[in-house]
């Protein structure tokens, strides 16, 4: 248990979502802020409908998982409908009452301090859940900080809807002692907008302050390295003749689910604009949205002629061996073999691969998508652009990107500098402390 030595008292930290398991966005940026409040005296602690985190630090309760059976009930019948039945409402009050007699029992058994709830008071895929977070903090006043991801107005299949008196009053809720964060500046305005509640921006962070070890500062950065950066612990040294790359074909990697908005028909057309001998490695499976786009990004690409491999079945969040006795690889083990990092989203919360491409050194192709437009672009990386659709100039900026060493080298080592300064571990630490300050009263 954390001691602040300054408010000789223990704080304890609760973390609430749908779930803090795998390699989504919530579950990483969450890890990240654990290890901020640890940092400044707070022992973590954490509950969802399913964990990975030690279970000596973990309560679970199933209803809280967006997955579970009851919630997806409750979420069909109140999306997509104008109207819902009134045993659609029993059954939400049922829930709630259910996750909130857990969260109670919750802040006992740890003796929380300070409620975070993470994109569950954002995102609908749990309405009980957040209905339930809601009147705990109206019943208890406990000191809170909402981290907000993505709200639900930023998707339009959550506007058609016979639940706007629980968006209104829970998504988010507007309560006194409620800190917001949000992490980019559009959700920022439009926050105030809609709902007159003014928040703090923290964007989602790496930790630039320690280049990954295969990369040993910048003098690795670049297509001419992937043998010295691939050496690592060994382990990822065979991953391009995994992923069926041979040596004198470029693997150019898309770090993405197989959905709508990841715009993948853009990276399929630079493919086969570029004219050079290369694979389009996609690392993720389609998930819970359905096949019919990965159908179409299959057509499409034998339509362009462009090898384009789906190998979800190899990459996953932790190493080890498919069924077949398969090698497992982490995206991370991957990254540093890609010749280019695809990014053509149409809409991103923020855009964790972009980072993710620049911590490891690799250029990046991205689409203008609103919130790099508005948020990340200013900041003057130095990337490849589209702008809806695949220009004549990127394609010569990316040919020149692959043939020229010196100019990629400049361009990644440059980004690496610039994330250095706005999105690294001591900017989120700087911006978080102050909230927790706010928050809390705590000296720190």
């Amino acid at each position: 248990m954390a001691y602040c030595s300054k408010c000789k008292r223990n704080h304890n930290v609760g973390f609430i979502s749908t779930r803090f398991a795998g390699t989504d966005g919530v579950s990483l940026e969450t890890a990240k802020w654990a290890d901020v409040f640890e940092k400044v005296g707070f022992s973590s602690y954490y509950f969802a409908g399913e964990l990975d985190r030690p279970p000596e630090c973990s309560f679970l309760v199933e209803e809280a998982h967006f997955q579970h059976p009851d919630i997806k009930d409750v979420f069909r019948n109140c999306f997509g409908a104008l109207v819902r039945g009134r045993f659609v409402t029993q059954k939400i009050y049922e829930l709630k009452r259910k996750i909130k007699d857990g969260l109670y029992r919750f802040i006992e058994k740890y003796e929380i301090d300070l409620l975070v709830p993470e994109n569950a008071l954002t995102i609908p895929l749990n309405l009980p859940l957040g209905i339930a977070i809601t009147e705990i903090i109206s019943e208890t006043g406990m000191p809170t900080i909402a981290h907000h991801h993505d709200f639900f107005w930023e998707r339009q299949h959550f506007m058609n809807n016979a639940a706007w008196e629980y968006l209104n009053m829970a998504f988010p809720p507007h309560l006194p002692t409620i800190q917001h964060v949000v992490i980019n500046s559009s959700a920022d305005n439009q926050l105030s907008l809609r709902t007159g509640i003014s928040a703090t921006i923290i964007p989602n962070v790496m930790d630039f302050e320690n280049p990954p070890p295969m990369i040993n500062g910048f003098e690795s950065c670049g297509l001419d390295s992937v043998n010295k950066a691939a050496a690592g612990d060994g382990y990822a040294s065979d991953v391009r003749q995994a992923l069926g790359v041979a040596d004198d074909e470029l693997l150019i990697l898309q770090p993405t689910r197989v959905v709508k908005r990841k715009g993948i028909e853009h990276a399929i057309e630079l493919v086969h604009r570029l004219g050079m001998k290369a694979k389009l490695v996609i690392s993720h499976a389609s998930g819970d949205e359905g096949y019919d786009y990965e159908r179409r990004v299959r057509e499409y690409s034998k339509l362009m002629k462009v090898d384009t491999y789906f190998v979800s079945n190899i990459i996953n969040e932790q190493r080890g061996l498919t069924k077949n006795g398969r090698k497992i690889y982490t995206l991370e083990d991957v990254y540093p073999h890609a010749d280019l990092v695809t990014y053509p989203s149409t809409f991103e919360g923020f855009g964790n691969a972009f980072l993710e491409a620049i911590y490891f050194c690799r250029a990046i192709v991205v689409n203008t998508y609103s919130i790099y437009t508005m948020d990340i672009k200013p900041k003057g990386f130095s990337v490849i652009e589209i702008d809806g659709y695949v220009s004549d100039e990127a394609v010569r900026k990316t040919r020149k990107v692959l043939a020229d060493p010196e100019f990629r080298g400049k361009m990644v080592k440059h980004n690496y500098e610039t994330a250095i300064h706005y999105y690294s571990y001591s900017v989120l630490h700087n911006k978080l402390k102050t909230v927790i300050k706010d928050c809390t009263g705590c000296p720190l």
